[in-house]
């Protein structure tokens, strides 16, 4: 049996490989932006991490600080009392040979410690007769991710107290800010 008038030209079928074209690429859009959006995710990831080891660094920087002030000798010029700038491109742990920092190696970075000497009198700290300034700087690693935190950090006596008492010397975070 054959139906006369009713030619098929197909028209059904263009229509329906357009539609399914313009299926596929809004499908290939969105896999593209969820794989963007992951990526960026990742490292945001790894931004915090980095943050957070550079944090812990610096915390165990500050506590060397506080145990072992009396061996670590001040800077002796201009060059090594300056921030060390080994502190943006520094992965292992070793001595610095332009500013003098001993990197330290910590879980997931390194911290440095400079001794800046005696100074004046932070205005946090009113009454204080003496103060030591030391320099921490803790640098986390973590995948692509670097982040570098400096901290001043002081150690300093009450006035009427001895100044070489070890029992007697008191710490404090003063500063603290992250390089860029």
């Amino acid at each position: 049996m054959t139906f006369k008038g009713c030619r098929q030209s197909g028209i059904a079928l263009l229509v329906s490989l357009i539609f399914l074209l313009m299926l596929s690429l809004t499908g290939l859009s969105s896999l593209q932006s969820a794989t963007d959006q992951e990526r960026k995710a990742g490292a945001v990831w790894f931004v915090n991490q980095s943050f957070q080891a550079a944090e812990t660094a610096l915390r165990q920087g500050e506590s060397q600080v506080q145990t072992q002030w009396p061996a670590l000798l001040a800077c002796t010029s201009a060059a090594t009392c300056l921030p060390p700038s080994s502190a943006r491109t520094q992965t292992s742990p070793g001595p610095d040979p332009y500013s003098g920092v001993l990197w330290i190696p910590v879980a997931d970075g390194l911290y440095g410690v400079q001794n800046l000497g005696a100074g004046v009198t932070p205005a946090q700290l009113p009454g204080i007769t003496a103060a030591n300034f030391y320099r921490v700087t803790g640098i986390g690693l973590r995948g692509p991710s670097r982040t570098v935190l400096e901290s001043i950090f002081v150690r300093y006596q009450s006035e009427g107290t001895d100044v070489e008492k070890p029992a007697q010397q008191r710490f404090k975070r003063i500063m603290w800010r992250q390089l860029q």
